[in-house]
């Protein structure tokens, strides 16, 4: 099956001395042995480059560009990186229209759009609370992937 990662995951996974990298490795790790294949959209590019390049002191990673690079370029290697066809946006109008979708959820709603697109019903996120409104979408916790036998 085809699993959408959210960009937090990817966040963790580039960031070994975060407290949540193993979480996010063995639950990675763990979906990839049983056949899932795990995949990525420009949107999840997008949101790693803003938060990896962001200085520390507001809640960012401080990496340099060459890094943040480096690990995009890793990213769409390991991952499956799916495009963004056009009918991405007019999903994700839908989508906010109907959910009333406001702030910085509109970035979610865009990931949400772009599984709906390429037909992806399962997210693994951190952030489970943050798609709770999509019931059209299998939500996954690490701690979910982690705690069910193999």
């Amino acid at each position: 099956m085809n699993i959408l990662v959210d960009s937090n995951i990817l966040l963790r996974l580039s960031h070994p001395a975060s407290t949540q990298y193993q979480l996010a490795f063995d639950s990675t790790t763990k979906l990839r042995g049983s056949g899932d294949t795990l995949c990525v959209v420009p949107q999840n590019l997008y949101e790693f480059w803003s938060a990896a390049t962001r200085p520390i002191h507001v809640n960012g990673l401080g990496m340099s560009l060459a890094q943040v690079q480096r690990d995009i370029a890793d990213i769409k290697n390991f991952f499956c990186f799916l495009d963004e066809p056009t009918t991405v946006f007019a999903e994700w109008e839908n989508l906010v229209a109907l959910h009333a979708v406001v702030g910085k959820n509109a970035h979610d709603t865009h990931l949400v759009a772009a599984m709906v697109v390429h037909g992806i019903t399962h997210l693994l996120t951190f952030n489970k609370q943050d798609f709770q409104r999509f019931t059209n979408i299998t939500v996954l916790s690490q701690a979910d992937v982690v705690a069910t036998s193999p």
